[in-house]
């Protein structure tokens, strides 16, 4: 409609654009503009040369063949004269030509026919225009500057024979030699006339650590910590900012020990990622249940909840977790006041594959709660109690009946006896016992224990006056898979030091701190007949003299041997090799 409201009121013809010759680019390239361009203004020489041209245009029927026919220097500058391109403007050869170099054309020339140029990713930052490409195809050294220098164009109006014999393209690498379009060019006919124009020298540090792919710096930064990443890395640039947000990092979220952390801060950590699988809000003061119950009902796919000596946590936090995270596997909540049987009961009802539980110095919980846990939970691989003096046996009979998969069993100083434990050697895959300060436990249940639980690697038996010699000597030869044992405060001798040197083959740590009847002669003996020891604490074994541990020391220098002089040795050497200075200064 266009037409009929035009000023002539007539009917616009299409007109049809005439070429001259059809070409082959669609468009008009630059050897066009060259071999078509108006002889009016030339002299009997240049039209000589521009007729050669026309009639080796003529034969080109690739791309390719027309980008080599235009940038080759033997062809062009060499057999077709010198001042074919003396009407070019400028803007016609600017920087696009620097984006692909080789050693003897130039792959682009119109930028409709450029498909064999291979595409670069977009940059973050400026780099480096240019990079040296060998003849296999390698980019040379990224990390040493390059500095490009394009020499001018030849004039029209100038035709002598110290001009720039053509578009050539000087590299300077930083390190004396040049690389040319040119190869047989000699390095003074590339110098620009110091009557034209220079155009612009691109000088780039590549050195940057922007030029690293994302993925690298993705992995960089998950070495940073929450803090790390929020108040300095995000802060650099905006693309670094971009990558502190990244959907990994928030994942995982560790907010523990920040008292900055507050309820709007869960709540919008909700509203923008819903992605979360692991909290960690241990020791946040500031949290209260709405904030808990908000997130918990924004991440379904919540996986791991830490919120140790979260005082003010109640049990309405947990039951909104248990409600609306199902894939729940791991609840970490030891030193929580508040929290009764309910929370268990919620958990054993909703959250079936729980795999990990800790619920130490929560002392409203009693038998009731872990009981439903128990059976309720039948995928449990770790349950530690401690100091949860409403926990009996009652309760160790029902993690060892309904949990066959328990690896881990910890209730130190809860009020269970030998009578409870003696239900865990049902448990065929127990690695790690934990049973420090229980009142009651005698040596036979400790043997029937490691008798029949053939993969336990870890035992504490610390604080339990009861452990004695001949049970620890039961240990070391039925032990077949123990690399731990604690012993701190039992009833031993030099006699049990002797008999693990002398029995046991794969026993790695042992720490009998605090036995008073330990002397230089079980120290000794242990060190000179065990071959698998690594470990050996005698804090605060006072019949042990310091200068025998210190011929100990040198002589198995494989083994630890830990007393109070030797870790504090231990801790000046750290210091010093982390930089620290003693101040000698006398105060005034």
């Amino acid at each position: 409609m266009g037409h009929l409201l035009s000023k002539n009121g007539k009917r616009v013809k299409k007109r049809k654009r005439k070429l001259r010759r059809n070409c082959f680019l669609h468009g008009p390239c630059m050897l066009c503009f060259i071999v078509h361009s108006n002889a009016n203004n030339r002299d009997e020489n240049q039209l000589e040369s521009a007729s050669k041209l026309a009639e080796r245009y003529a034969t080109l029927s690739t791309p390719e063949d027309c980008a080599k026919f235009l940038l080759s220097p033997k062809e062009l500058w060499e057999e077709q004269g010198k001042c074919l391109l003396s009407s070019v403007p400028a803007k016609f050869i600017g920087p696009q030509l620097l984006r692909t170099v080789s050693t003897e054309y130039f792959e682009m020339v119109c930028k409709r026919k450029c498909g064999g140029v291979q595409k670069c990713a977009p940059c973050k930052q400026p780099r480096c225009t240019f990079q040296e490409v060998t003849e296999n195809g390698v980019v040379s050294d990224p990390a040493a500057q390059c500095h490009i220098h394009l020499c001018s164009l030849p004039s029209s109006s100038s035709s002598s024979s110290t001009e720039c014999s053509g578009v050539g393209l000087q590299v300077d690498l930083g390190e004396g030699s040049t690389t040319t379009n040119q190869g047989s060019s000699e390095s003074s006919e590339l110098a620009p006339h110091k009557n034209l124009q220079e155009f612009k020298v691109f000088e780039t540090d590549v050195s940057n650590v922007n030029l690293l792919p994302s993925s690298i710096l993705l992995k960089i930064f998950a070495h940073l910590s929450v803090k790390e990443r929020c108040l300095s890395a995000s802060l650099v640039c905006k693309y670094w900012c971009d990558l502190c947000l990244d959907f990994q990092f928030w994942k995982q979220i560790d907010l523990s020990g920040r008292q900055q952390v507050t309820d709007d801060l869960l709540v919008k950590i909700a509203a923008r990622r819903q992605n979360v699988t692991e909290i960690n809000i241990s020791d946040c003061r500031n949290v209260s249940d709405d904030g808990v119950r908000s997130l918990a009902s924004q991440c379904p796919g919540l996986l791991k909840y830490t919120a140790y000596r979260c005082k003010q946590l109640s049990d309405l936090s947990l039951l909104v977790i248990s409600t609306h995270c199902p894939l729940l596997q791991k609840v970490h909540v030891g030193n929580q006041d508040k929290l009764t049987d309910e929370t268990l009961k919620q958990l054993g009802e909703h959250c079936s594959e729980l795999k990990d539980v800790h619920f130490g110095q929560c002392y409203k919980i009693t038998d009731e709660g872990m009981v439903v846990l128990a059976k309720g939970c039948p995928k449990l691989q770790r349950i530690y109690m401690q100091e949860n003096k409403l926990v009996t046996d009652k309760s160790v009979k029902a993690f060892a009946e309904h949990c066959p998969e328990l690896q881990f069993v910890g209730f130190m100083g809860c009020s269970v006896t030998s009578q409870g434990v003696i239900h865990l050697t049902k448990l065929k895959n127990l690695s790690s016992l934990d049973l420090r300060h229980i009142s009651e436990l005698n040596n036979e249940t400790v043997m029937e224990v490691v008798r029949k639980c053939r993969n336990l690697s870890s035992l504490n038996l610390c604080l339990n006056w009861s452990i004695n010699d001949r049970c620890v000597e039961f240990i070391a030869k039925e032990g077949q898979s123990l690399k731990e044992l604690y012993l701190v405060s039992c009833k031993i001798t030099d006699y049990a030091l002797i008999a693990i040197g002398q029995y046991s083959t794969t026993i790695e740590t042992v720490d009998a701190g605090w036995c008073k009847e330990i002397t230089d002669q079980g120290a000794t003996q242990i060190a000179q007949s065990s071959k698998s020891l690594r470990y050996l604490g005698l804090m605060r074994c006072d019949k042990v003299n310091e200068e025998t541990v210190e011929q100990l020391v040198q002589q198995y220098q494989h083994i630890t041997f830990s007393t109070v002089m030797q870790d504090c040795k231990r801790t000046l050497e750290r210091a010093y090799q982390m930089g620290w200075i003693p101040n000698t200064s006398t105060a005034s």
